[in-house]
């Protein structure tokens, strides 16, 4: 099939797209299949909230979990499976993409529960056991960057198992994700591992960081504040960028790592898509472009940047210093920055958590044994 010239021009200046979602139709209808052939797909993305929707507004899981609750499973393990099978299943389907790309893409992300993200233990625990059923080399481990989230990440890529970090909002975050991830491959290579099978992205929420620091900037509604609307998420992704190039570009201590075959940990995009209709509904793609990045972009703006997307090349590099000035000039208006973050990471796990409380509680358990009347 023929790709679109719009994706094709992203892939060429060096960003993988990956599609934000994933349901057992994608798989079984080749919808997933048409966007790897036709859209430059060459990942997929998933969270408690794309699988909440996914099992609950559609019929393709009904069979699987009645069999499930028919032999007993409880919850926990019933929804389990059902995520781990369409992820297993979605591996496959990439993997082509996986063995042509070296390992660097052909990617699909599974999140532990969000419920332990506080929990070091259990979520290193939960990583290796994924990582075990889902028992495919192109998957990605989710890991939410909060403080005990760096520990966990470190734990989880000394164990040999390539992480998607996500939920990150600030490049202070960041930078503890990028050295946690750099900890957890010097802990991998005094343990014998081979650093060139593990891999990381780091995952930047560019409109989430919009929609909270607009509404802040509307709050304040002086002129000056609401020039400075739609500006803030481009602008931290931008430093993201340039803090992943000092790290891992220019810095010694990946530099040491990679002679043993380390792999960089790329800066990624996601919730790409546009909250504010007022905003174009390709920004966060056509100006976040750069070489080994990755976007994770939902179907509607695939589609999007397919039907009018301009993609005029890096749109990154060189912008630090202009990026700095909007955040700075954001905080001198009176936005709370250290506060945005604390919250859009409380409601980012607190959301998640919510979506798997959702699937758990839709599992109809097993069937309850009839009362015989005498």
């Amino acid at each position: 099939m023929t790709q679109n010239p719009a994706l094709t021009a992203l892939s060429a200046a060096g960003v993988s797209v990956w599609l934000d979602d994933l349901s057992r139709e994608r798989l079984v209808s080749g919808n997933l299949q048409r966007l790897i052939d036709t859209r430059g797909v060459v990942g997929v993305t998933t969270n408690p909230s794309i699988f909440q929707r996914a099992i609950s507004h559609g019929q393709a899981y009904e069979r699987q979990i009645m069999e499930l609750a028919e032999r007993g499973a409880d919850a926990e393990s019933a929804i389990r499976t059902v995520i781990t099978d369409d992820v297993r299943q979605a591996c496959d389907v990439l993997r082509p993409q996986w063995e042509a790309s070296a390992g660097f893409d052909g990617r699909v992300s599974i999140e532990v529960d969000p419920r332990v993200a506080d929990d070091v233990e259990q979520t290193v625990g939960q990583a290796v056991e994924l990582w075990k059923i889902v028992d495919r080399p192109n998957l990605f481990i989710k890991i939410p960057a909060t403080s005990a989230g760096m520990s966990a990440i470190t734990g989880t890529v000394a164990e040999g198992i390539s992480v998607n970090v996500t939920l990150i909002f600030s490049v202070e975050r960041h930078r503890a994700v990028m050295n946690a991830y750099l900890a957890g491959l010097e802990a991998a290579r005094r343990a014998g591992k081979d650093l060139t099978q593990i891999h990381s992205v780091a995952s930047v929420f560019v409109s989430r960081i919009d929609t909270e620091i607009d509404q802040r900037l509307e709050a304040i509604g002086t002129a000056a504040a609401m020039a400075l609307r739609g500006r803030a998420g481009i602008a931290t992704a931008r430093l993201a960028y340039a803090a992943y190039q000092e790290v891992f570009q220019a810095g010694q201590r990946y530099a040491t790592l990679s002679y043993d075959g380390a792999q960089v940990q790329r800066p990624l995009w996601a919730s790409t898509g546009v909250k504010n209709p007022a905003y174009p509904d390709t920004m966060y793609i056509t100006e976040l472009v750069a070489a080994r990045t990755v976007s994770t972009i939902p179907e509607k703006t695939l589609e999007a940047l397919a039907d009018h997307g301009v993609i005029r090349g890096d749109s990154i590099s060189g912008t630090a210093a202009e990026a700095r000035a909007v955040l700075d000039d954001i905080g001198a208006v009176g936005v709370d920055l250290d506060d945005v973050v604390r919250v859009l990471e409380n409601n980012g796990v607190a959301n998640f958590a919510a979506s798997w409380r959702q699937l758990l509680a839709s599992y109809p358990g097993p069937p309850q044994p009839r009362e015989e009347h005498q």
